[in-house]
């Protein structure tokens, strides 16, 4: 996931993977007026939303459309060590031996930011200051996704 994850941080649940013939025009529209000339690399059906994966100078990324075109939220690979100290102070306090495998931002379309840490096949979401909010265990299907990468 990221973006492995992927997918993101507040919509996991239910992802389903789509051929691009399977997005609706307006979806594929919105996302080429947001990113000009850029290949998505994967299609994903959140619930009523569309996820579009792809790659932004070399950094995974993806973000998440409505049915009508409208962007939700854009997540972006960090490194681990950009999570803020907090978030960081919160993994090494319940999670001591563990190592975050993944790290992304989320910013929702109101620019509201939240980050996200991958620890041993669970995702950690914590706040703009790192404060954790919760914990998404990973599905069966995002396992089998994870493991044909």
């Amino acid at each position: 996931m990221i973006l492995g994850l992927v997918c993101t941080g507040f919509f996991h649940a239910q992802a389903q993977k789509l051929k691009e013939a399977d997005v609706p025009a307006n979806v594929k529209t919105a996302f080429q007026k947001l990113y000009p000339n850029t290949k998505v690399e994967e299609w994903e059906k959140e619930g009523a939303n569309y996820e579009a994966e792809f790659d932004v100078n070399k950094t995974e990324t993806s973000v998440v459309l409505d049915a009508s075109g409208t962007l939700l939220e854009t997540e972006t690979e960090i490194a681990p060590t950009a999570l803020p100290k907090a978030a960081h102070d919160y993994l090494a306090q319940n999670m001591p031996k563990a190592k975050v495998h993944e790290a992304s931002k989320i910013t929702k379309a109101d620019g509201t930011v939240s980050y996200e840490a991958e620890v041993d096949k669970a995702d950690y979401l914590f706040d703009a200051n790192g404060n954790f909010i919760k914990k998404e265990a990973e599905t069966a299907t995002e396992k089998k996704d994870k493991e044909k990468k």
